[in-house]
């Protein structure tokens, strides 16, 4: 009887783990595309996680650690949803993915948006486990897009996918820096226009 109580108890207590290490990884994922790496601290991402300050390194080995675990996981969702939002538009799945990204919906919650946007800068600071997190989530958009995009060859359709990525991090990350609302909605419909127009030719 002891026993099975004992054995109910451990694999309550390894899901419970689990189950708070999912919550820091959540937490610390928001934190960061809000107020980056340097701009929160381990403290308050456990607080966010309704966690005690002193369980942290029970699931990380470092800041860093979550760092990286969290741009993953911000990562992988963003993949999900352009995944999802292309699959769901199956006539138009460039235009639904540029409207998507370039809205003021997005623009305007940098905390559950794009983590290339909010994060880029600082992730080049940071060391290589980092930026190859990184790497793997610009790779998994750019394939999304090279579905998406026309074009005659998948090669073609690569090079217009990575000038997209590439624009789509840029255009949001100036709408967000510029304080003028119609400047910053201009940029917007700006980039949306020209990377249709350019995917078109």
């Amino acid at each position: 009887m002891s026993g099975a109580w004992l054995n109910c108890a451990m694999r309550v207590s390894r899901e419970q783990a689990a189950a708070n290490r999912e919550r820091i990884i959540d937490a610390a994922a928001a934190l960061f595309r809000a107020k980056g790496f340097d701009g929160i601290g381990v403290a308050d991402i456990m607080r966010a996680a309704a966690l005690t300050h002193g369980g942290f390194y029970g699931h990380f080995s470092s800041k860093d650690d979550l760092v990286a675990q969290a741009s993953r996981r911000a990562m992988a969702n963003a993949a999900a949803k352009w995944g999802k939002i292309a699959a769901e538009a199956p006539d138009k799945p460039y235009a639904a993915l540029l409207e998507n990204y370039l809205s003021v919906r997005h623009r305007d919650d940098p905390g559950r948006g794009c983590a290339f946007v909010a994060l880029s800068g600082d992730a080049a600071r940071c060391g290589n486990e980092v930026r190859e997190t990184f790497a793997e989530g610009v790779e998994a958009l750019i394939e999304i897009l090279t579905e998406a995009v026309p074009g005659r060859s998948k090669a073609v359709r690569r090079r217009k996918a990575v000038a997209a990525v590439a624009s789509l991090v840029g255009a949001l990350t100036l709408a967000r820096a510029v304080a003028d609302k119609a400047l910053s909605n201009e940029i917007l419909d700006a980039a949306r226009h020209e990377l249709l127009a350019a995917a078109a030719r």
